[in-house]
């Protein structure tokens, strides 16, 4: 039998390590077709690009925040995937206009 607490306490472990172990991080952003803006902080973990937040502004103004300490909600969740910038279409953005949709 699959031990979903367990599975989640582990998921929080890590995505908590690589938040405070990090000494370099990276931003993006992503514009949907809805309109929606999505933003990311990424470290690097095993050669791959991990989110470690990730903030959806939605076309009606609505902010959904996921890390760590929420890993999904009702919404969404933080996303699973490795980041790959050379494939997703993603914009590299500066830490502060991340900090400046996180902060909302």
């Amino acid at each position: 039998m699959v031990d979903l607490e367990r599975i989640k306490t582990e998921n929080v472990a890590y995505f908590r390590s690589l938040n405070e172990g990090a000494t370099l991080r990276h931003h993006f952003r992503h514009v949907d077709e809805e309109g929606g803006l999505w933003y990311f902080e990424v470290v690097p973990d095993r050669g791959e690009l991990v989110a470690i937040k990730q903030a959806e502004l939605t076309p009606a103004g609505v902010l959904h925040q996921y890390s760590w300490e929420r890993l999904e909600d009702e919404h969404g969740f933080l996303t699973d995937q490795a980041i790959d910038p050379e494939k997703d279409p993603l914009e590299a953005i500066p830490a502060e206009e991340f900090q400046r949709v996180w902060a909302r």
